[in-house]
């Protein structure tokens, strides 16, 4: 049978390997490290459920620790010179809303020119984002007397 200090050491490279495989912004990484830290004290502390509580604990300040070191991330602007860019996956018909395929994710967008219509499968820019709704405009804008 195993010792609980082997079985703490195995999760917790099990997890470092893990955020390597699926980065999730070092939870995973921060997670093994504490199950390796808890292998070194299961040598001392043989009281499975302590270890347990420990590894929460010692989980819950790296991640929450690591979040400090890590840089943070730059918000949306409704500047266009910084503007990300996204695709349709459905029609966004005038004022209403559609979805945009952006970083890989499918997300609600509006356009923001309520008169534009963007059709699908269309390049579009994200100018900000309202709670869920990426607010948008399409690659090109028609002139004003094509609106007309």
């Amino acid at each position: 049978m195993l010792s609980p200090s082997l079985l703490w050491l195995i999760a917790g490279a099990i997890l470092c390997f893990m955020e390597a495989v699926f980065p999730v912004a070092f939870v995973a990484f921060m997670m093994g490290i504490s199950a390796m830290v808890v292998a070194a004290i299961a040598l001392v502390i043989p009281s499975f459920s302590l270890q347990v509580i420990l590894w929460l604990s010692f989980s819950t300040v790296f991640v929450v620790g690591s979040r400090r070191l890590l840089p943070k991330k730059k918000m949306l602007t409704s500047n266009l010179g910084d503007a990300h860019e996204g695709e349709t996956l459905t029609e966004i018909a005038p004022g209403e809303i559609g979805r945009v395929l952006y970083e890989g994710n499918s997300w609600q967008a509006k356009c923001a020119d309520e008169k534009l219509a963007i059709a699908s499968h269309q390049k579009v820019y994200i100018v900000t984002r309202k709670g869920n709704t990426l607010i948008v405009l399409p690659e090109f804008l028609p002139h004003s007397e094509d609106l007309s």
